[in-house]
C-alpha cells in the first residue's frame, strides 16, 4: 500500500522501482576506484645503486594540517618536508580563484634535516642501542615553530624546529690613518687607554671608532633544538608513541608496559599498563602497538601478539590492568596450525579520524573494527593471500615477522597497507565496495595491476627452492606477477585531508595522489 501511495508522487507511470531502490544510486558514486598517479619521489636510487642500511626509511608521519611530512631513518636522522602548492591567500578573491586550480596535485619540498638519535651503549646490560628511528609523532605547532617527538628503542626526544633570521655583525667602521703609526702596518694603531675618560686620541692612531652593530638580515635558517629527553623508562624496545588530544601528554609502549608522560616533565612517567607476569615463563603475549583516541583524551587502544585489541579508559584506575572492551576474531574450529598465532600478531593499529573505527594490520590481513561492536571486524581485507601456502619458508627466512604499517583516509572510506616487492594495496571500506587496488612504489605505480584475478599460481615451489638453497627470495604470486621478499614496503602514511599517500621503499620516499 505504501508503494501505491508514494509512486504517484514521484511519477505518473507505474513502472519506476520502489523507493528503497530509488535511494540506492548515491552510494556507489563515492566508491568508484581511484585513479592513482605518481606525484613525487625523494632519494630515488639509480639502477644498480647500493642502498646503505643507515639511509633506509623507518618512519613516516604527516602533521595534523598535512602541510608538513616527517621521515626517520635507520641512521637516526629526521628529515622534514613542507608543502609548496598551498599558499595563504590574502583576500577572498584569491581564495575563490584558487578553487579552480584544485586539480593540481600536491607538491612537497625538502625543508631540513637533523640528527635525532646517536648509537648508544647500555653498560649495565651490555647492550647496544641502535640509533634507528622507530616512530615520529607531530605535536601542536606554536609561535611559528614546529614540534615533534621521535623515538628509538629506548629514548624519546622532543624537538623544536624553528625558522630564525640570521643575525650578522656589520663591519667596524674605522677611520684609518694614511700613514703607519709607531712602526705599525698601515691602518693599524694603538688606542689610548684613556679613551673612556674623554681624552683626545694621540696623533697617528685611529681618528674615530664606532662600535660594531648586530644587524638582523632577511636571510633565514632552520634550527632544530632538542627541548627534552625522556629516557630510562623502558626495559624493552619502544614500539609506539602516541600524542594525547589534550596536547599535554603522550604515551610510550614497549613489549610489556605502557607509560604516560607529560610533555613538560622528562624525568617522571606513570606506568599505566603492565602485562609482565610475576614469572616470565608464564608470558603468553606482548604489546605490539598503542595509540590514543583522536578526540577522547581518556581513551587509548593497544594491540597484542595474539591478535587482540584492548580499549582502555584511563578514568577507571591509575593502573589500567582491566580493559573496557576487547576486540578479537576467534579462529574457526580445526583451523589452528603452528603459524596461526604468529600471523595473528598485530603489527599496527590506527584510529579513524572520527574515532569510531580501529584499523589493524596482522601479517596476512587488514581488519577494520567498529569500537561499538566487539563481536568481530566489520571488514577484512586479504593483503597477500598467495603467500599462505609458503608460511613455512617465510618462517625460515624470518619474513613472517615483518611489521607492516597501515593507514586510513581522512574521510574513512579507504584503507591502505604495504606488502612485498615494494607494492602497497588500497581497499574501499564503503558498503558494497569491492575496490582493491595494487600499486608499486615506482614512477609507474599501476604497472603491477591485477590483470587476471582468477589465474592460479604457476609455480608454488619457486620460493621454496630459492629459500632453501639460500638464493633469491623471489617467487610468483597468484596473478602471475613475480614478487621479491627482500623488497618490502613497511611504512606509509595517508594525508589527513586529501587523497595523497606517502610511502617508503628502502631509502626512497614516494608520493601518489588521486
Amino acid at each position: 500500500m505504501m508503494n501505491g501511495a508514494t509512486a504517484p508522487e514521484r511519477s505518473p507511470s507505474a513502472s519506476p522501482p520502489p523507493p528503497a531502490q530509488a535511494q540506492a544510486p548515491p552510494s556507489p558514486s563515492p566508491m568508484q576506484p581511484f585513479d592513482w598517479k605518481f606525484s613525487q619521489v625523494f632519494g630515488e636510487r639509480s639502477a644498480g645503486e647500493e642502498v646503505q642500511d643507515v639511509d633506509i626509511i623507518s618512519a613516516i608521519e604527516f602533521n595534523k594540517s598535512g602541510h608538513h611530512l616527517a621521515t626517520g631513518d635507520r641512521g637516526g636522522r629526521v628529515v622534514l618536508f613542507e608543502r609548496t602548492d598551498v599558499k595563504d591567500h590574502t583576500c577572498r578573491k584569491d581564495a575563490e580563484k584558487a578553487d579552480y586550480s584544485i586539480s593540481r596535485h600536491p607538491e612537497f619540498r625538502y625543508k631540513t634535516e637533523f640528527q635525532s638519535h646517536e648509537p648508544e651503549f647500555d653498560y649495565l646490560k651490555s647492550l647496544e642501542i641502535e640509533e634507528k628511528i622507530n616512530q615520529i609523532k607531530w605535536c601542536q605547532a606554536a609561535n611559528g615553530a614546529l614540534f615533534l617527538l621521535s623515538t628509538n628503542d629506548k629514548t624519546i626526544k622532543f624537538w623544536k624546529v624553528q625558522e630564525k633570521k640570521i643575525k650578522k655583525v656589520s663591519e667596524m667602521n674605522l677611520d684609518r690613518p694614511t700613514a703607519p703609526a709607531n712602526g705599525s702596518p698601515g691602518g693599524v694603531g694603538h688606542l689610548s687607554p684613556s679613551l673612556s675618560n674623554g681624552n683626545a686620541l694621540k696623533p697617528g692612531v685611529f681618528a674615530s671608532l664606532r662600535m660594531p652593530v648586530v644587524v638582523t638580515s632577511q636571510e633565514t635558517s632552520l634550527a632544530a633544538t632538542c627541548r627534552r629527553v625522556y629516557a630510562h623508562a623502558h626495559d624493552y624496545h619502544i614500539n609506539s608513541i602516541s600524542n594525547n588530544s589534550d596536547g599535554e601528554t603522550f604515551i610510550s609502549a614497549d613489549d610489556l608496559r605502557i607509560n604516560l608522560w607529560n610533555l613538560e616533565i622528562s624525568n617522571q612517567s606513570f606506568n599505566i599498563i603492565d602485562v609482565k607476569p610475576t614469572n616470565m615463563e608464564d608470558l603468553t603475549e606482548v604489546i605490539t602497538s598503542a595509540e590514543f583516541h583522536p578526540t577522547h583524551c581518556n581513551t587509548l587502544a593497544y594491540s597484542s601478539s595474539k591478535g587482540s585489541i584492548r580499549l582502555v579508559d584511563l578514568r577507571q584506575s591509575a593502573l589500567c590492568d582491566t580493559h573496557s572492551q576487547i576486540f578479537e576474531q576467534h579462529e574457526a574450529p580445526g583451523s589452528r596450525s603452528f603459524f596461526t598465532e604468529i600471523i595473528a600478531s598485530i603489527s599496527d593499529i590506527k584510529f579513524s579520524k572520527d574515532g569510531r573505527h580501529i584499523l589493524s594490520r596482522d601479517y596476512m590481513t587488514l581488519k577494520l573494527w567498529d569500537v561499538k561492536m566487539n563481536s568481530g571486524p566489520v571488514a577484512t581485507f586479504q593483503v597477500h593471500e598467495y603467500l599462505r601456502p609458503k608460511l613455512c619458508d617465510l618462517y625460515e627466512n624470518d619474513s613472517i615477522f615483518d611489521k607492516f604499517e597501515c593507514c586510513q583516509s581522512g574521510d574513512g572510506l579507504r584503507v591502505a597497507t604495504g606488502s612485498y616487492s615494494n607494492i602497497f594495496r588500497v581497499f574501499g571500506v564503503g558498503t558494497g565496495s569491492n575496490e582493491a587496488t595494487t600499486l608499486e612504489a615506482t614512477r609507474n605505480p599501476t604497472r603491477r595491476q591485477v590483470q587476471n584475478p582468477t589465474r592460479a599460481s604457476r609455480s608454488i615451489n619457486t620460493l621454496t627452492r630459492a629459500v632453501r638453497r639460500g638464493g633469491e627470495s623471489t617467487g610468483i604470486d597468484a596473478n602471475g606477477n613475480s614478487y621479491d621478499l627482500s623488497t618490502k614496503l613497511l611504512h606509509l602514511a595517508w594525508h589527513p585531508s586529501e587523497n595523497l599517500i606517502a610511502c617508503a621503499a628502502a631509502n626512497s620516499l614516494y608520493m601518489y595522489y588521486a
